[in-house]
């Protein structure tokens, strides 16, 4: 689990026992493991390598805090990490203060940025990948909902906003996407 190398579920979801019964060295066997992945997806997400840095940082200091409310039969440990990950970073771009130094057109860019970057990443999956082939048969308007919120960071009304559709609509696609990916994957 050391260096950035892929790991398996069930290596993750032993370290998060470990971070629940207080062992540190579990906490750094999950930031070795993921924390570049992590800090990838935070910087995709906010354009800003110091407020990625800060959304790792705030990341991993929740999931040591919150280790004992992972349940593995609720999830895969890689998904409850990455939710922590993204959920933070959805606060940090949520906090205007934060982002009051960009004029309204740099924001749009950012926004225009985030698509752009969730597009590439969606593209980028091996074709081999079960979660591309899963991907796939989702009807193309649900799946890239579920790239956007799931890769790119937004929220259901960005996610809105960008395929110009209704929220209800939105939200639906995510949650009947979601259901279908997960009985694909399992």
């Amino acid at each position: 689990m050391e260096g950035g190398l892929p790991v398996t579920s069930a290596e993750l979801t032993d370290a998060l026992r470990g971070c629940a019964g207080g062992d540190r060295n579990a906490l750094r066997r999950i930031l070795n493991a993921e924390g570049g992945r992590m800090l990838g997806i935070a910087q995709r997400m906010l354009h800003r390598r110091d407020l990625a840095e800060e959304a790792v940082q705030d990341a991993m200091v929740r999931i040591w805090q919150k280790a004992h409310q992972f349940h593995a039969g609720d999830g895969s440990a890689h998904g409850w990490i990455f939710a922590i990950l993204r959920n933070r970073c959805r606060n940090i771009l949520r906090d205007s203060a934060r982002l009051s130094t960009f004029a309204p057109e740099d924001l749009t860019a950012m926004q225009d940025a985030r698509l752009g970057a969730a597009t590439h990443a969606a593209a980028g999956l091996e074709e081999g990948l079960a979660l591309h082939a899963c991907l796939s048969r989702l009807d193309p308007a649900a799946a890239r909902a579920i790239v956007l919120a799931h890769v790119g960071g937004f929220n259901h009304d960005e996610i809105s906003d960008a395929l110009s559709v209704p929220l209800g609509t939105c939200k639906s696609w995510i949650r009947r996407g979601l259901d279908t990916l997960r009985r694909c994957l399992s």
